[in-house]
C-alpha cells in the first residue's frame, strides 16, 4: 500500500515538473548592469520615440537630462555610458522594485502560454517566426514594450506597484510583442513597412485572432487605419503577405 502511494506521489510530481517545463515564457528581473544597458539604448533612440510620440520613462536627475540632450545632438560617448552605470547602481536600482510586476505577469502565464501555443499552430500563406520559449525582461524604464526578433526576447515596462503602460493586462503587451517578432522578417522587413503601419498591423492581428482571450486589448491610435479596410476577419490574415504588398505599392 505504501509503495502504491509513493508511486502515485512520484507520478504527480513528474507530471507537475513536465507541465512547468512546457512554459513558453520565462520572466527575468534585470540586474543593475542590464537595466543600465536598456536605459542607454532607450536614450540613444530618444529622437525616434519623441517623433512617434511615445511616453518614455527614464530615471529622474540632471544626468539623465544631460544624456538626452547629448543623444539628440548625436554627442553621446562611451564615458557617458560608464557614468550612467554608476548612477543606476548607486542611486536607482533596487531588485525589489520589480517584484509586483513579476507577480502580475506570472499570474497570467497560463493564458499567455495558451495563446502562444495557438500562435505556433496558425496556418498562413507566409512564415510566422515562432520561438519555443520567449524571454520576458522587466524594466522600470523605456516605452511600453520592445522586442528582439532574432533572440525571442521581449522587454516590458512595469512600475514598482505592478502596473503596465497603455494596457492593464500584461498578457496584451506580451502577445503584441510576440506578434511583432513573428512578422518582422517575413512581412515588415520584406516590404519595409513604416512604423505606424507596422503597429496597426500588429494590433489588428491580435484583435482578430485573440479578442476572445484579450477582450480588454487596446489598439494604439497613431493615425494609421489603412489595414482596417483589408484585414476584417481571421481569414484575411492568411493573405497578410499579399495585403501588405498591395498597401506598400499604393504608397509608391
Amino acid at each position: 500500500m505504501n509503495f502504491k502511494i509513493g508511486l502515485l506521489i512520484l507520478t504527480a510530481l513528474l507530471v507537475s515538473c513536465q507541465g512547468k517545463s512546457q512554459s513558453r515564457i520565462t520572466i527575468h528581473i534585470p540586474t543593475a548592469d542590464s537595466e543600465s544597458e536598456y536605459i542607454w539604448n532607450t536614450i540613444q533612440d530618444i529622437n525616434f520615440f519623441e517623433e512617434n510620440k511615445y511616453d518614455v520613462s527614464l530615471p529622474k536627475g540632471l544626468l539623465m537630462e544631460e544624456l538626452k540632450d547629448k543623444a539628440k545632438a548625436g554627442r553621446l560617448k562611451d564615458t557617458d555610458y560608464e557614468r550612467l552605470k554608476v548612477f543606476v547602481q548607486d542611486s536607482v536600482y533596487d531588485t525589489t522594485d520589480y517584484q509586483k510586476g513579476y507577480e502580475a505577469i506570472e499570474s497570467k502565464l497560463e493564458l499567455i502560454n495558451k495563446i502562444t501555443n495557438e500562435i505556433s499552430q496558425l496556418a498562413h500563406n507566409w512564415h510566422f517566426k515562432a520561438f519555443k520559449t520567449y524571454q520576458v525582461n522587466l524594466s522600470l524604464y523605456g516605452p511600453g514594450g520592445g522586442f528582439n526578433p532574432d533572440a525571442g526576447i521581449i522587454t516590458i515596462f512595469t512600475t514598482v506597484d505592478g502596473q503596465f503602460k497603455n494596457q492593464d493586462n500584461p498578457a496584451n503587451i506580451i502577445i503584441h510583442e510576440i506578434t511583432h517578432i513573428g512578422i518582422e522578417a517575413s512581412i515588415i522587413a520584406k516590404y519595409q513597412v513604416p512604423h505606424t503601419l507596422k503597429e496597426r498591423i500588429v494590433d489588428t492581428f491580435v484583435i482578430l485572432h485573440f479578442n476572445a482571450y484579450l477582450p480588454d486589448y487596446r489598439v494604439q491610435e497613431m493615425g494609421e487605419t489603412r489595414p482596417d479596410q483589408y484585414l476584417i476577419t481571421k481569414l484575411d490574415l492568411k493573405r497578410l503577405d499579399y495585403i501588405v504588398e498591395v498597401m506598400m505599392k499604393d504608397d509608391q
